[in-house]
């Protein structure tokens, strides 16, 4: 799996959200200012070289483009990623992290720890 830019995770997430879309449909999710159509198409199109999504032609020249790559596969490879790069691959130091950091809340721990006891389930 290859990494997205910020660009290109916001129209993937528009995608997933929508699951299938033409260029349009993606566009009118996007917040004020909008993008030009043609940057729109253009991330499209390279999202689609980087196999995340794929298209079918509806009518013409026009296509519905739906992604081939889950949300949940690419939040998986990200969380990976970030395992690795930044807490050695340990949960333990990332759980520490939050719990330092980002003044994790006594519910939030106490919901991971019944995560843990359930075995990830």
């Amino acid at each position: 799996m290859r990494e997205l830019t910020k660009a290109e995770e916001q129209v993937m997430q528009i995608l997933w959200d929508l699951g299938k879309g033409v260029v349009w449909n993606v566009l009118e999710r996007f917040p004020t200012p909008k993008p030009a159509y043609n940057t729109i198409s253009t991330f499209i199109r390279i999202l689609e070289q980087k196999g995340f999504i794929a298209h079918r032609p509806i009518s013409g020249k026009t296509y519905e483009y739906f992604p081939i790559i889950s949300k949940e596969d690419y939040r998986t490879y990200e969380a990976n990623k970030l395992m690795t790069n930044y807490f050695s691959g340990s949960v333990k130091d990332l759980v520490s992290y939050f719990v330092q950091d980002k003044d994790l809340s006594v519910q939030d721990a106490d919901e991971i720890i019944k995560l843990l006891q359930e075995g990830g389930k």
